[in-house]
């Protein structure tokens, strides 16, 4: 189950002929009744932005939304005025069939950058969809599946929370596994929540869970021209309505949300492409959380730390010397580094330790990295990362 998961909202996904393999690559999701409901979104940073990202951004001017349209197999990025004009009648189209009106209708697509949008096929597949949307769980797997492009595997997650009594749900899907970097949002992610809560509360929820789910990731350092993460909450579930950015409730939706997102991170993670070893790692010690980001941030961007992570290698030489560069206040001689729970540095030099057993934990998929900095501070940051290996390459030495 995902977006499907909670209460009020439908789903659907078909192939429409995008993807020159037969492959689903059309994908909507809705309101059940048509109504726009409160919605918030983040979108990439990067200065080049698609179309559907503009798009987006303008139809969420409202905080309003009732369904999300989105397509794989073409980024519609780098497309110019052409480009916008198919995401307006990609939201047009959606609008058409759901008896809505276009600017409730949110916009999102992701594969190839500056390739004409293949529309007629899109023109023809979204009414077909809109007319066969539904509410099951193989509904919402069919909506997941049809946004994948270099993903293996569909990305799925719901939480629950109890607010104020009631039981709300959290349902999502998304796709990633490439061009993940902490510069929000680094990938296509549609939420659906049946919670009530008011609009600017929604948006500041979605960041607060975003900050610590998607932002603590980095596979490649690429900040894609698509990157989208949007939520709809439509209030079915009939709670209280978290009206604050505070009190019990609203931390007990945040921690449902973030729960969710955390989910889909991780299997972004690992799923990334031609990735062998999936990696946690954990800076702390630091003198605050800020010198704590730094630190984490310096290691997972590193190619020569992935690198020795795909060659099992628990090099802390390379991890020490990140940390150095990366701009966090600490002395050298008191850090001390672990990989699989066994301390190979020590006060900034080698330590002694069982090589034998370290190198056999290492052969492990799941590799956890921790650095404690030493200063005596509290603060703490976890990030999520891979190696680099070849199948990246494979992947991406050719327009992927």
């Amino acid at each position: 189950m995902s977006v499907t998961a909670a209460q009020g909202f439908v789903a659907g996904g078909m192939a429409c002929g995008i993807k020159e393999n037969g492959a689903p690559d059309l994908a909507i999701v809705a309101t059940i009744d048509g109504n726009a409901v409160a919605a918030a979104g983040t979108f990439t940073t990067n200065l080049c932005q698609a179309a559907p990202v503009q798009i987006s951004r303008e139809h969420l001017a409202d905080g309003k939304a009732a369904a999300i349209v989105l397509n794989s197999g073409n980024a519609n990025a780098a497309t110019g005025e052409p480009g916008r004009q198919h995401a307006r009648a990609m939201c047009s189209l959606t609008a058409l069939g759901l008896g809505i009106e276009p600017t409730n209708v949110l916009v999102c697509s992701t594969g190839l950058i500056g390739i004409p949008m293949p529309f007629q096929g899109i023109e023809a597949g979204i009414p077909q969809l809109t007319a066969k949307l539904g509410a099951t769980d193989q509904d919402g797997i069919d909506a997941a599946t049809a946004i994948l492009t270099t993903d293996t595997v569909k990305k799925e997650a719901v939480a629950t929370a109890i607010i104020g009594g009631i039981t709300i749900t959290i349902g999502a899907m998304a796709k990633g596994a490439a061009m993940l970097s902490p510069a929000m949002a680094t990938m296509l992610c549609a939420i659906t929540t049946d919670c009530a809560i008011d609009q600017p509360v929604l948006h500041q929820a979605l960041a607060a869970a975003v900050d610590e789910t998607f932002d603590c990731m980095d596979v490649d350092g690429a900040r894609s021209t698509n990157d989208t993460v949007l939520v709809l909450a439509n209030g079915a579930a009939s709670n209280n309505i978290i009206a604050a950015p505070d009190g019990d409730d609203y931390h007990h939706f945040v921690a449902a949300l973030t729960t969710v997102c955390g989910s889909i991170a991780e299997q972004m993670a690992r799923d990334a492409e031609g990735a062998t070893k999936f990696a946690r790692v954990i800076v702390q010690g630091a003198r605050s959380k800020g010198d704590a980001k730094l630190a984490a941030r310096g290691i997972t961007k590193s190619q020569l730390v992935q690198c020795s992570l795909y060659g099992g290698d628990p090099y802390w030489g390379r991890i020490i010397s990140e940390c150095g560069a990366s701009g966090a206040y600490f002395d050298p001689e008191a850090v001390s580094i672990s990989y699989q729970g066994i301390t190979n540095c020590r006060n900034g030099i080698p330590a002694i330790h069982d090589t034998a057993k370290l190198m056999e934990l290492m052969q492990q998929r799941d590799i956890e990295i921790v650095v404690d900095l030493g200063t005596g501070g509290h603060g703490n940051h976890t990030m999520l990362t891979t190696d680099l290996a070849p199948g990246y390459i494979a992947e991406n030495m050719r327009t992927s």
